[in-house]
């Protein structure tokens, strides 16, 4: 529930056991290797060492890489087996996994196959697409009796086009003969109404083929260029559709065998996450510094893990150093949280990851976080469909990482909607009518609202109180108690006298000290860091920013504003199902109307909610007392695509 301790390595090895050491440093996976340029740019290491590398296998790597995702891409298009919603890494034993990745070659060899299979179908499709398009072309012109190919004979032209339909073929002609170029015009086909277009075909002497055509773009003419093409539009048309017959008869001859090949996809994502950790191999080479025969490279090791790092380093007789990182050095962090806060972490790395002067902010905030996102939502029945869904979710897909810590995250945040609906009352709006164990927020909208500043208090001392802690930590004990403990003294002070009184002039009394004393504090440390008349002004500054808390506090109303969102929009919802009155008919259209409108209420205040309850963690809280910034850990280790490599512990 904590950052992770981490310690230093360092490695010296023979250069013959390198690869057995990456290989066991991989399965492991608890060592992060540094990077070795501050050493290669230093003049006296860069004289005895140099980096270890192997660009031309590297390069090997890739290429196999590239033809079996190539081939892989190809067989999930053409799977015939049933796709699973979420795609999730199978778990294999390392044991089965080597012993199905022996045969590389014959894995190359169907990959090759594939692609070579692949090709030609796209080598047919193109050829379908051209005849496609030319029976297209054709199409306007099937009436023409005469071939395309006779543009011309020894004293007439043939000239093939369109025009648009609003041009008549008896004013055209009579614009020909106005100008001396005799010419006849012929329509072969209209187009459709949207085209808006004649196909036409003008018949003329080749010595006025020229003006002819200068009149007729007059009117919008447009020449149409019949390349290749020698019989009738109907033979030629014919012909094409024959041979594209035959093309689909091939291109499906092809696809079978692609779907028939898809049955053993395995054998390529298998090969293909081997090549991926082959690649790592060869990419943290450049990490590792060599002589002629040894090899050395420094990182950083899981403290927890040191025993099992020892081991690996001992059998291979490696001279290796752990030791602890100095104050303050920066290191890669790592998180470790409780069954509990695990899922909130989510929040946590989609902000950013915790400084070596911060800590881990993720317990402190996954009750907050579940509360609040309760209380924006709070409808029982939705919270019920969230926590079922997502346990189902859970239950049916191999999640991993972010999205199993989100939809982990989403379960637990349904059981607080369905708390906190229970106690508003809220079980799809107001469609069953049942009464809400505490109050409903509808009708009493500023009990939600003190009740919301009350959390959104809470919260933001919460925060305070962890500044102060790691200003102790760090010893900074003054520091804690000008900046974080008089400003206690004084907040708290502030809501005592100004609800004292309905309790007793004493407690009003009380509460006014603490004020004065806590501005009196601020006002005087304020300014502590600033010279002369800047210790002045700098209290009152500190002073002023009592206004910053009033409006922090004011930014947890969100909580009252998103809660009444989604109980008035239900009840809107279930109105209009109503609406229509009773009948078969109402009530099928009732139903749509709450699936429809209930289905959508939940995606859009689900979302609003997941948006806002960050928001108050990322702004509020975090301001308080979280910096950010840190490096995470990148371990050395396999890092998959299709399968999770389970390591059998002996």
């Amino acid at each position: 529930m904590a950052i992770v301790e981490m310690s230093k390595l360092g490695v010296i090895g023979l250069n013959d056991n390198k690869n057995d050491i990456l290989k066991g440093l991989m399965a492991l996976g608890v060592c992060e290797i540094n990077s070795q340029d501050d050493k290669l740019s230093d003049n006296e290491w860069a004289a005895l060492i140099k980096r270890d590398s192997d660009e031309n296998a590297a390069i090997n790597t890739d290429i196999k890489i590239s033809e079996i995702s190539s081939a892989t891409e190809v067989l999930n298009k053409y799977f015939i087996g049933k796709k699973p919603l979420i795609a999730c890494r199978k778990p294999i034993s390392e044991e089965e996994f080597n012993e199905k990745n022996k045969d590389t070659q014959s894995a190359e060899d169907f990959a090759h196959e594939v692609n070579a299979v692949y090709k030609k179908v796209l080598a047919l499709k193109a050829e379908e697409n051209t005849l496609v398009t030319k029976i297209a072309e054709l199409k306007p012109w099937i009436d023409y009796d005469f071939k395309l190919s006779m543009k011309e004979t020894k004293y007439a032209s043939i000239i093939f086009g369109t025009l648009p339909d609003t041009v008549s073929k008896d004013e055209l002609e009579g614009k020909l003969s106005q100008a001396g170029s005799g010419g006849v015009i012929e329509i072969v086909s209209k187009g459709e109404k949207k085209d808006k277009i004649s196909y036409v075909v003008c018949v003329c002497l080749k010595e006025d083929k020229e003006d002819i055509l200068d009149i007729l773009r007059q009117d919008g003419f447009n020449p149409t260029a019949f390349e290749g093409i020698e019989d009738t539009p109907k033979n030629e048309t014919a012909n094409c559709e024959e041979q594209l017959s035959e093309i689909r008869k091939k291109i499906t001859f092809e696809e079978e065998k692609l779907k028939k090949m898809s049955e053993n996809i395995n054998q390529l994502e298998l090969y293909y996450d081997s090549l991926i950790m082959e690649k790592d191999r060869y990419r943290i080479l450049s990490n590792v510094l060599r002589t002629d025969k040894t090899f050395y490279f420094d990182g950083w090791v899981i403290k927890s893990a040191e025993t099992k790092v020892k081991e690996l380093l001992d059998k291979y007789g490696c001279y290796y150093e752990f030791s602890e990182p100095e104050k303050g050095e920066q290191m890669p962090i790592l998180l470790k949280q409780n069954s509990l806060a695990e899922p909130f972490q989510a929040i946590t790395d989609l902000y950013s990851t915790p400084s070596v002067n911060d800590i881990d902010p993720t317990p402190f905030l996954a009750p907050f976080y579940f509360i609040f996102f309760g209380l924006m939502l709070s409808d029982a029945a939705y919270g019920l469909i969230l926590t079922v869904g997502s346990f189902i979710a859970l239950k049916m897909y191999r999640l991993e990482g972010m999205m199993k810590r989100l939809v982990k995250m989403f379960m637990f945040c349904g059981i607080s909607t369905f708390f906190w609906g229970v106690m508003f009352g809220g079980y799809f709006g107001d469609m069953f009518g049942i009464s809400p164990a505490w109050f409903d927020p509808i009708k009493e909208p500023m009990r939600l609202l003190v009740f919301s500043l009350v959390l959104g208090a809470i919260h933001l001392f919460v925060g305070m109180a962890l500044k102060a802690y790691i200003l102790i930590k760090n010893g900074q004990a003054f520091d804690a108690f000008c900046d974080i403990f008089l400003w206690y003294i004084l907040l708290i002070g502030v809501v005592v006298f100004g609800l004292g009184g309905n309790i007793s002039p004493a407690v009003t009394q009380v509460g006014k000290i603490m004020t004065i004393v806590g501005a009196v504090g601020i006002l005087l440390t304020g300014g502590r860091s600033k010279k002369g008349i800047g210790k002045i002004t700098g209290g009152l500054g500190s002073l002023y920013g009592i206004t910053s808390y009033l409006s922090d506090v004011l930014s947890y109303s969100r909580l009252l504003a998103l809660g009444l969102a989604t109980g008035v929009v239900s009840q809107v919802i279930n109105t209009l199902g109503k609406m229509v009155g009773g009948g078969v008919i109402g009530v099928i259209v009732m139903v749509i109307v709450f699936v429809i409108g209930h289905t959508f209420n939940l995606a859009i205040n689900t979302l609003g909610t997941f948006v806002h309850s960050s928001r108050l963690q990322y702004v509020e809280f975090f301001g308080k007392f979280f910096e950010g910034g840190g490096t995470p850990f990148n371990p050395f280790m396999r890092r998959t695509k299709y399968v999770e490599i389970v390591r059998e512990e002996k």
